[in-house]
């Protein structure tokens, strides 16, 4: 039987006296995979619709229940529609089109929308699903790409199923080192290499290297679970016990920065997108994953406008991070400055704290507290300075105001947190009262104490710049670099006294240092004052505990210092980002000893490995301070065994060397030997190898070198 038309049915139907108008053609079932000639009539229409979606519609939206209307009202609501989404942006020529029944010549309640970008269509989706036209009609928005995962939902649902449990990698592995060392990652050309910091063998010790593993730069999680990479299509996480093997993918198109969650349990992606309107601010995507799972768990888009307010650096005018995390490795709550407003967010559903936004007016900056769900805000002068700057003390979620300070006649502002959370430093740039310059001092908040007590810290000359302030970390004393340069000086200070454990006190100042960075140990306790950049990488490594300079070296040319993750290393590197010449690192003891140097052509990025916090408690960790000889005898004999090994190894060499040059003298014994008759041949037959068969001869040679001539003049009277 050859294939037939619907319409040469209903002839042979009616041919037969059949009513088709009373059969339940749906009732009908035919064998899987058989038509019986029958052909759809919709089976062309469906075949171009999967030919569409195969080719993508990514810049097309649908948008449903539309009003239903006559032809008359057709050009009124196409211009309604035409005015709501072209705001949103470019739509394209002819690029809006509403079916018309042509029964009825009435829309059918729906139409599509067609961008000039992908983004635009998203924004489209993103502002007005859900948008009331009036009290009987919401629309409904969708990418039309989404109708092609919609029809491939099946009819009858299906269990899912059950695979067998596969014990997941030991992420932490690479903290059971043996040796007790660290790892770090750098980037240099197109490849990206992790190495041991060996710093016993003096020399780095391969772990994993691999060509093209990202497009741009990679990032250790903030435990160093994880290393992230970033890609066109978006950011993967990468690690295991033996290999760094591919964990999860974040689809984000053309992802430019990424951020994790202090705890690693959410990683942020941004991107931004050249609007089709040159005129139009950039179109931003901001999702944030679950990192385990990699499930969005909220996304936020909008104009580059929207989140540019506060912060320092970023892409294309937006502040990075956009999104700050606070309440320390918990990873509660996230926040992101406003227009007059700080909108704190819950990771528990990822909605606003009191489904509200905290009011603060012409809020210019906020920072958490490493520790605690606290942040501070900072207020810049309002009416003239008729309404003084203010910053303050913000608890979550209660939104309660713990501490607030009131400033007067304010240039600027920089808030510093210690990383216990137990002090926060405010620098105060203030106008003189002749407006015509400033002057700076501190506002210290002891926040742990009752109500929170403040003290102003000036140094000694006020009209000194400040050029760097850093914390001790986990310690009770901050320096910073101030004066003109190219030889500020280095003011070491301390929250407690001998006398008066509440009052800060200065313990001393380092004169005319070419520095303009500081750089304290994880640990405390060790600095190093730095001259980076400008001032061609001067080093001193410093101890402030007994106020002394340990060692004075130099990096030429260093652009960058990163402590170890324990304190006992450092490193500095030299990237062609701002160098074209002598690219590569250095490692360096924490007491200033160079123990190995790297160069690498193309040089761009070196950083530790992060570690997470130790599971001891404070007193067992000062117990072990205690008794350091008793617990480093281990280590002091595998370091002699070490240092006997490097000995051997370097007697070994020179023994080597030795062998190599005897060889060589031997072969040209050798070959003098069996040049002897030609030489003797070349001697008339004698044989005056020996050099006692010679006979001593001298030679008088005269040479005549010059000769020249001058008439002298003779005056009378002269003798």
């Amino acid at each position: 039987m050859g294939e037939i038309s619907l319409t040469e049915l209903e002839a042979r139907a009616a041919a037969s006296g059949i009513d088709l108008s009373l059969i339940d053609i749906d009732s009908i079932k035919l064998p899987p995979g058989d038509d019986f000639g029958v052909i759809s009539d919709d089976e062309d229409i469906y075949q171009e619709e999967q030919m569409d979606f195969d080719y993508g519609l990514g810049n097309t939206i649908v948008v449903d229940n539309l009003p239903v209307v006559p032809k008359e009202k057709f050009d009124k609501l196409e211009g309604v529609i035409n005015k709501i989404y072209s705001q949103i942006g470019v739509i394209k020529e002819d690029g809006l089109w509403m079916p018309v029944d042509p029964g009825t010549q009435k829309t059918l309640g729906y139409c599509f929308i067609e961008y000039n970008t992908p983004q635009e269509a998203e924004l489209a989706k993103e502002k007005t699903n859900g948008y009331k036209l009036d009290r009987a009609h919401v629309f409904a928005v969708n990418m039309i790409e989404d109708f092609n995962r919609f029809m491939k939902v099946p009819d009858e649902w299906a269990p899912p199923e059950i695979r067998p449990y596969v014990p997941g990698e030991n992420l932490q592995h690479w903290l059971t080192d043996e040796k007790a060392r660290d790892q770090f990652v750098i980037r240099a050309g197109s490849d990206t290499e992790v190495f041991w910091n060996d710093a016993r063998h003096m020399k780095p010790d391969p772990v994993y290297k691999r060509a093209y593993w990202t497009e741009s730069f990679v990032q250790w999680s903030p435990l160093g679970t994880y290393l992230a990479t970033v890609h066109r299509q978006g950011a993967a996480v990468w690690g295991g016990s033996s290999a760094f093997n591919r964990l999860m993918r974040y689809a984000h198109p053309q992802v430019k920065l990424i951020d994790f969650s202090p705890g690693e349990k959410y990683l942020v992606t941004y991107s931004s997108h050249e609007p089709s309107n040159p005129r139009d601010a950039n179109r931003v995507v901001i999702n944030i994953f679950d990192v385990r799972t990699g499930k969005v768990m909220r996304d936020f888009k909008g104009s580059a406008d929207e989140f540019s307010i506060g912060g320092a650096g970023g892409v294309a005018g937006v502040s990075w991070p956009v999104f700050r995390w606070g309440g320390g490795k918990d990873d509660k709550y996230f926040a992101k400055i406003g227009k007059n407003m700080i909108s704190v967010y819950e990771t528990e559903s990822f909605s606003l704290v009191d489904k509200k936004s905290l009011k603060a007016e012409n809020v210019l900056d906020f920072i958490w507290s490493p520790t605690d769900p606290i942040f501070a805000l900072y207020v810049p002068e309002l009416g003239g300075g008729n309404q003084p700057a203010r910053v303050s003390l913000i608890q979550i979620p209660g939104k309660e105001e713990l501490r607030q300070k009131n400033l007067f006649s304010v240039s600027d502002c920089k808030m510093y947190w210690q990383s216990n959370g137990d002090y926060l430093a405010v620098k105060v740039d203030r106008y003189t009262k002749t407006k015509k310059s400033t002057y700076t001092g501190f506002e210290l908040f002891r926040i742990k104490e009752r109500d929170i007590p403040i003290e102003v810290l000036e140094l000694d000359n006020k009209n000194d710049k400040i050029i760097a302030f850093a914390w001790e970390p986990k310690g009770h004393r901050f320096a910073v670099v101030h004066g003109d340069s190219p030889r500020p000086d280095v003011s070491f200070y301390s929250m407690r006294s001998a006398h008066n454990t509440g009052r800060v006190s200065k313990l001393t100042t380092l004169k005319g240092k070419q520095a303009n960075a500081l750089f304290w140990s994880p640990s405390g306790h060790y600095l190093i004052i730095a001259g980076l950049k400008g001032f061609n990488g001067q080093l001193e490594f410093y101890n402030v505990d007994e106020l002394e300079t340990m060692a004075t070296a130099e990096h030429f040319m260093a652009t960058d210092i990163e402590w170890d993750p324990t304190g006992r290393y450092v490193a500095t590197s030299v990237t062609s980002v701002h160098h074209d010449m002598e690219n590569g690192f250095n490692i360096w003891s924490f007491n200033g000893k160079l123990l190995y140097r790297t160069l690498k052509d193309h040089f761009f990025q070196f950083l530790w490995r992060p570690r997470p916090p130790s599971f001891l408690s404070p007193e067992k960790e000062e117990e072990i301070a205690k008794n350091l000889k008793k617990y480093s005898k281990k280590y002091e004999a595998e370091d002699q065994d070490v240092s006997l090994q490097l000995s051997e190894q370097d007697r070994e060499k020179r023994r080597m060397l030795k062998d190599e040059w005897e060889k060589w003298v031997n072969q040209w014994k050798l070959l003098h030997e069996e040049e002897k008759l030609q030489r003797q041949a070349l001697r008339d037959g004698e044989a005056s190898d020996e050099e006692e068969e010679y006979e001593a001869k001298e030679v008088e040679v005269e040479e005549l070198l010059d000769v020249s001539e001058e008439i002298l003049s003779f005056e009378y009277g002269q003798e």
